[in-house]
């Protein structure tokens, strides 16, 4: 077994053992591309995988707007409390960093592991969500001046 196939291993053992599935998920599925050979893949899913995992992300978002779980009302009241408004203040923030930091894991490839390695270690030990390396890469950005 390669030292990548076991990294993928090991990491998928860090998923279970911190009983995050969406860790332990997604190292399995790279792990059994590998052993398969379906190495072709991989350039799609570094392509848009990203793309794919965001429209997701959004549409699991967005499910109670349009169930109507969420109604046009309390989108509209969203605007009148300070604790909203400090929420889409914050959405703007993030989604700003995200840009950043897409651009930057583009363009900097070399980070990319650490940011990663970073976002399954606060996945696995803090109980985050891995949605984190593209905050962390813009944050990063912010902090090393590019983008």
């Amino acid at each position: 077994m390669d030292m990548t196939s076991l990294l993928l291993l090991g990491l998928a053992a860090l998923g279970v053992i911190s009983s995050n599935s969406p860790i332990t998920i997604a190292m399995v599925f790279l792990l059994l591309l590998r052993v398969l050979g379906w190495d072709q893949a991989f350039p799609w899913l570094e392509k848009n995988g990203l793309t794919l995992g965001i429209i997701i992300l959004t549409i699991g978002v967005m499910t109670p707007l349009a169930s109507g779980k969420i109604s046009l009302e309390t989108v509209g009241q969203s605007f009148l409390h300070w604790k909203s408004l400090l929420a889409i203040g914050i959405g703007i923030l993030v989604a700003y960093l995200g840009g950043r930091g897409a651009v930057l894991m583009g363009s900097q490839p070399t980070i990319v592991a650490g940011l990663l390695i970073g976002t399954v270690i606060g996945v696995a030990v803090f109980k985050g969500v891995p949605v984190g390396p593209l905050i962390a890469a813009g944050i990063l950005s912010l902090l090393i001046g590019r983008v």
